[in-house]
């Protein structure tokens, strides 16, 4: 009989991250959740009596907090073989009307959240030269877009740390996965007041990401035809990609 994966996931109340929590249990994996809304966590728990999940009410922008958290799991579980930082917010944002506050807190989540949900695993995933770290990033990373410049820079900033981090972590043993989602069907995209192609539902997405973590593949988009519109926006020419993009909808912007 095979060990079950061991599987720590932050965002895990709502969205993507709940859909992979969903996808993980469904494969027997011993899970450590973590998310601000710790009554969506426990009711997930009790959804899933055959499995052993460990819960942690976190804010991923709480670093000390997401430490202890790791090691709490790590006594109660041992090292985990893929840790997902999944957690992410998105906010419409626009420079010159106030939104300080909405670009540092995208960022603060997004990203500096990326970066404290590895921390504290990856020196015991260099000892056992094993283990997966996973980013969530998003296409919307590839290019700017008007009136997600908060988002589209801290899925950039994501992105571009993980691929650092691959090359750093390759030769310790230690595989680092980036996955950057097209639009998926979740609480958030629901208040997106604009056409979304494309759009896939999360727990078929999950599959998909769970499939790929298991390959150790570097780098994925899904749904698969996002990945000819990154292609597309990454070689776009400026002046057409302006010409284009000024006068497309934008995400509303966060409530002050």
């Amino acid at each position: 009989m095979s060990t079950p994966l061991k599987v720590f996931i932050t965002g895990a109340s709502s969205g993507i991250g709940e859909a992979l929590a969903a996808g993980y249990a469904r494969r027997g994996a011993i899970l450590g959740l973590v998310a601000r809304r710790g009554d969506a966590l426990a009711r997930f728990r009790q959804s899933h009596p055959q499995n052993a999940i460990s819960v942690y009410s976190v804010d991923v922008r709480d670093a000390d907090a997401l430490g202890r958290a790791a090691q709490q799991f790590i006594a109660e579980h041992g090292c985990p073989d893929i840790v997902i930082a999944n957690a992410g917010i998105s906010h419409g944002a626009v420079t010159g009307h106030g939104d300080l506050q909405a670009f540092r807190d995208v960022m603060d989540v997004n990203y500096f959240g990326m970066v404290a949900t590895f921390e504290p695993f990856a020196s015991a995933m260099i000892a056992a030269r094993k283990g997966t770290l996973v980013g969530i990033a998003s296409v919307a990373g590839v290019r700017g877009l008007p009136g997600s410049g908060a988002y589209s820079a801290s899925k950039s900033a994501a992105t571009k740390y993980l691929e650092a981090l691959r090359v750093e972590m390759r030769p310790l043993g230690v595989s680092v996965v980036t996955i950057a989602p097209g639009y998926i069907r979740t609480p958030m995209t629901e208040r997106n007041p604009y056409p979304m192609p494309f759009l896939m539902d999360a727990d078929r997405f999950a599959e998909k990401v769970a499939d790929a973590i298991a390959r150790k593949t570097r780098f994925a988009i899904f749904p698969w035809q996002m990945r000819f519109a990154a292609m597309l926006l990454h070689v776009l020419p400026r002046w057409l990609y302006d010409a284009i993009f000024e006068k497309a909808p934008r995400k509303p912007r966060a409530a002050r």
